[in-house]
């Protein structure tokens, strides 16, 4: 059965591209038009710019296209919707988002010390995967699909929480503090294996876990998270099955897998940057670290022979 038949407004979400049209002429007003208006600023980097506007679209790609219709029907397609909503669009957000702006937002008063404390490198790693791994409960998750605030808050919490993850990661900006280039390889593998868990219990289940993807009647409920009531009322669905031929311990199998292998290269990535990065500095600085070695060697032998 064709998606088309929950109608406009459920597949490509009007409200959703005038939010994402209003975030993106405010970002080009604020760095450009109204950039002289802060007492310290810089010019918009072409680079800033191509990752914001990448990430808004990725974001309607990912919330208000049929990705989303299909992240209701498919627990699989749910779980590419938090692949890419959790480990991919913070990194655009973050790159594409000036220095100077980040400085000014994260120094107000009310947001400096909660802004500090939550990008903390091992509280932010340890929020973001008991937020993924709670919400992915099959009770926890099933309650939430079924409750449309809820849902809201608990997917931008979700959302916020990987920002406050990726930052000690990514962040450049000036008096943040940055974790080293080996340190930051072993924050990677650990949000890695970090996550594994809650992705084998899905993949290595014996019987579908959620009740929003197999019961009809909860089903239908679920959906109208994205379906307005009015459309559902004058359809005669009995459930997921209308739209796939996949078997359901399949598709949860498969989500499982999928996020998973999305994570792993998201971050390897991440990781190879990190990594080329470390070995250039390494290579660069050689002479000076090995100096420095060989100083503190001297050092430590003359503080035994005193």
């Amino acid at each position: 059965m064709p998606l088309s038949i929950f109608g406009f407004q459920a597949m490509w979400s009007p409200y959703l591209i005038g939010v994402i049209l209003f975030l993106t002429v405010l970002y080009f007003l604020i760095t450009v038009k109204w950039r002289t208006d802060f007492k310290v600023s810089e010019p918009l980097k072409k680079r800033e710019a191509i990752n914001f506007v990448i990430s808004m679209i990725l974001l309607y790609i990912v919330m208000g296209s049929p990705v989303d219709l299909m992240a209701h029907i498919m627990f699989t397609m749910h779980m590419v919707q938090m692949a890419l909503l959790l480990l991919l669009i913070p990194i655009f957000l973050i790159q594409g988002i000036p220095n100077w702006l980040w400085k000014y937002v994260i120094e107000l008063p009310y947001i400096k010390p909660v802004f500090h404390f939550m990008t903390k490198p091992m509280f932010a790693l340890a929020f973001f995967v008991a937020l993924f791994s709670f919400y992915h409960i099959p009770m926890v998750l099933d309650y939430i699909k079924l409750n449309e605030t809820i849902h809201g808050l608990y997917t931008l919490l979700l959302f916020v929480s990987a920002l406050f993850m990726y930052w000690p990661l990514i962040n450049s900006v000036e008096g943040q503090p940055r974790m080293k280039d080996l340190h930051k390889i072993g924050y990677i593998i650990g949000n890695a294996v970090l996550i594994t868990p809650a992705c084998a219990l899905i993949i290595f289940a014996s019987t579908p876990f959620y009740a929003t993807y197999t019961d009809g009647e909860l089903w239908m409920k679920a959906m109208e998270l994205c379906v307005p009531v009015s459309t559902l009322a004058g359809l005669s669905l009995s459930g997921p099955e209308l739209f796939t031929n996949m078997d359901p311990m399949y598709d949860q199998q498969l989500g499982g897998v999928i996020m998973k292998i999305i994570q792993e290269i998201i971050f390897a990535a991440v990781l190879g940057k990190v990594f080329v990065k470390w070995y250039r500095n390494e290579q660069e600085n050689a002479e000076e670290i090995t100096q420095k070695a060989l100083l503190e060697r001297q050092q430590l032998n003359a503080n035994q022979y005193n």
